[in-house]
């Protein structure tokens, strides 16, 4: 959006910054405060949770920011940034609950936690932009539920791929194209990989291993095309995906796909490995009036039926600031669910797993997740995968099996687990939220 950037100029000039905070301060969140700090004038970063208060000021610290307050209070929270200060603190719902914050970043890619301050944030009437596909993609539509009768913004963000893809089809949509495919580029997808494998990657970019494996065994691509599915009404084409490998550009894989059978799904999201431009998106779409297809064939985007565009970067915490400025000044939400979910992503067994093991996290050693119809998975009562972290397991699943609830015993008194019954029965039956305990 480009009028994004007039608009925050001008609350620079009024002396009326944008005020956020920022939950999470890992690899990426330190990438947005630096860009926060030195490259979006008009908004400013007051605060910064982690729960090693010194990850927090280091994120300070990288942006040129070093003399901040460490606050244990709402009210110290407050005063500091009355006075002008950035604060720092390990205790997360300050940022929720103070006055003077307009929007949240969340960036910590938990669920259990995130699931807390999401809801935390919403009753205290903020804005939150999520750099969170796995919160998203587990119960995104019941938080969006909350969102809309608090009257505020919960969005996912620009930068990551599934916003690049929604600006994309949004655009393709707003000159009279009806989007059939919204696709994202991979370089890697083996199942299999691991903390271990992946360990040299992650410290050459100073980046976790199991963040970077959640990448590499699929499951991360998967919560990315879910979001996508649940924010423009698509569906997959069978578990997983179709997940083409293709060494060409995306333009050529228009005549891969079959056209009616697009149509008559509604559309769907999937990926392709080691095509070009990577690691971009793109969006296939059709015309059904001859006269513009004429156009569209005059323009070099080929005969048809299928339209190709694309956007061959995503520059992730560069554009996280734009989302926080399109739903504070704007109420425009770069991506969230239209309604319930129609794509979830579920547990699969990476590994033969044994009964009365507890299941690791997402991207590391026993499970990776898999796209698949929210109708089936509601029939076949599959776990979700970001619910399986903690799971205790009731009998002997073998490798690439998908889990299922009869198979595990989940840890007690999770507001994640209340939250995706209240989704399932939300979205079920229609009925009137209650208040989650």
């Amino acid at each position: 959006m480009i009028i994004v950037d007039r608009a925050l100029q001008a609350r620079a000039e009024a002396g009326k910054p944008v005020k956020v905070a920022m939950i999470g301060a890992g690899f990426m969140g330190r990438g947005i405060a630096n860009q926060i700090a030195n490259s979006v004038p008009g908004m400013e970063l007051v605060a910064i949770f982690n729960r090693q208060i010194d990850a927090a000021k280091r994120a300070y610290s990288e942006a040129g920011i070093e003399n901040v307050q460490v606050v244990s209070t709402v009210t110290e929270l407050e005063d500091a940034i009355a006075r002008g200060e950035y604060a720092v603190t390990e205790d997360a719902m300050l940022l929720c609950q103070a006055e003077g914050i307009d929007a949240l970043i969340e960036v910590t890619g938990a669920v259990e936690f995130g699931a807390q301050v999401v809801m935390e944030a919403i009753a205290h009437r903020k804005h939150v932009i999520m750099m969170n596909a796995e919160l998203d993609g587990t119960i995104g539509p019941i938080l969006k539920v909350y969102a809309d009768k608090a009257g505020v913004i919960l969005s996912a963000c620009d930068g990551d791929q599934p916003g690049v893809e929604m600006n994309l089809y949004r655009f393709v949509k707003s000159i009279g194209l009806t989007p059939l495919l919204c696709g994202n580029i991979k370089g890697l997808q083996d199942p299999y990989r691991n903390p271990t494998t992946q360990e040299a990657f992650a410290k050459r970019w100073g980046q976790k291993a199991h963040m970077v494996t959640s990448f590499a065994d699929g499951t991360k691509i998967s919560f990315e095309q879910a979001i996508v599915a649940n924010a423009t009404g698509m569906t997959i084409a069978k578990r997983g995906m179709l997940g083409y490998d293709f060494a060409g550009h995306v333009d050529e894989m228009t005549n891969m796909y079959d056209v009616e059978q697009l149509k008559e799904l509604g559309g769907i999201v999937d990926y392709v490995v080691g095509a070009k431009p990577g690691p971009g998106v793109f969006v296939f779409a059709t015309h059904d009036d001859p006269k513009q297809r004429h156009y569209l064939n005059l323009y070099k985007l080929g005969e048809g039926p299928l339209y190709s565009f694309y956007t061959p970067y995503h520059l992730c915490h560069f554009e996280v600031p734009l989302s926080v400025a399109r739903a504070v000044l704007f109420q425009d939400a770069v991506m969230s669910p239209i309604a319930g979910p129609l794509v979830d992503v579920v547990t699969t067994a990476k590994i033969d797993l044994k009964s009365g093991e507890t299941l690791d996290g997402i991207g590391y050693y026993m499970t990776y997740g898999q796209c698949e119809s929210s109708n089936i998975v509601q029939e076949q009562n599959l776990l979700p995968i970001g619910l399986a972290e903690g799971c205790r397991l009731k009998r002997d699943i073998a490798k690439d099996q998908v889990l299922t609830y009869d198979d595990v015993e989940l840890p007690s008194g999770r507001l994640g687990d209340k939250l995706r019954a209240e989704q399932n029965a939300y979205f079920a039956t229609g009925k009137t939220l209650a208040a989650v305990g």
